[in-house]
């Protein structure tokens, strides 16, 4: 069975920089992956890659084993579907025509959507608890409301892969909380890719961590194999203790000021 993500030896550069370097990496089904690192270690630049936002030469990007190259816009919107991180909109849309858009690549040219598109966008809104706002102008919710829309969109796209780029950054704990439990249902017959900064979360809800440093992967594995207390030190240039979690048994992360240490 193809990986429905496979990337050999990527390198990316921005001018004569590289932000990817010879990176490789498989990605299954049924798994929920988290990508960290720091502030410019190149993890939405991985991710634009992927959507061929940021193009890259041939054989270094496989969807469902086929050069990412040989995909048409439309042909690649039904294989991936991507939530950014900023969701700025500058026409004024109801929240229900946003997650509307999720159906595009279905919809041919001309014509309106059909009964199954409307009832996969109330699915998807209800899933995320957006369906009540589905009249409410995008612009006129909150920043969380909004990403919960996007996540929306996403799920209404029916892809094999969704990528995430800080799907909780406007989100309270509680809706961090109740976004991040929705994502984690979904990664059945799919695959999840989030871009997180918050590594406790990432801990207590990835089936495996990527950490991404200076465009390179550190290490790709479980949450323990990843989130110690010696990588983490030296990825994020930061003193840290560790504990486990008493719920989940997950590696808990204590950052710790200077004055501490």
């Amino acid at each position: 069975m193809k990986d429905p993500i496979t990337i050999h030896n990527l390198t990316y550069k921005y001018d004569k920089y590289n932000v990817i370097e010879d990176l490789s990496l498989s990605l299954e089904k049924n798994k929920l992956y988290s990508i960290i690192g720091p502030n410019g270690s190149g993890k939405t630049t991985l991710l634009k890659n992927i959507l061929n936002i940021l193009e890259v030469n041939k054989n270094c990007i496989y969807v469902d084993g086929k050069d990412i190259k040989s995909y048409s816009t439309l042909e690649l919107a039904k294989e991936i579907s991507y939530v950014p991180q900023n969701t700025n909109i500058d026409f004024d849309f109801t929240a229900y025509e946003i997650v509307l858009m999720g159906r595009s690549p279905y919809i041919k040219r001309l014509s309106e959507e059909t009964a199954l598109d409307k009832e996969i966008v109330k699915s998807a809104m209800e899933r995320t608890k957006v369906w009540e706002m589905r009249d409410i102008k995008i612009n006129h919710l909150s920043g969380g409301e909004q990403q919960r829309v996007f996540v929306a969109r996403a799920i209404a796209q029916d892809t094999e892969v969704i990528l995430l780029d800080e799907p909780i950054s406007h989100l309270d704990i509680c809706h961090q909380i109740e976004l991040l439990d929705c994502i984690n249902t979904l990664k059945e017959n799919k695959t999840i890719i989030a871009v997180l900064h918050d590594l406790n979360l990432a801990a207590q809800y990835s089936d495996e961590i990527i950490l991404i440093n200076s465009g390179k992967i550190k290490i790709q594995g479980s949450p323990e194999e990843v989130l110690t207390q010696d990588l983490i030190s030296e990825v994020y240039k930061l003193k840290v203790s560790m504990i486990k979690d008493p719920n989940t048994g997950k590696p808990h992360i204590i950052p710790l000021s200077n004055q501490f240490i």
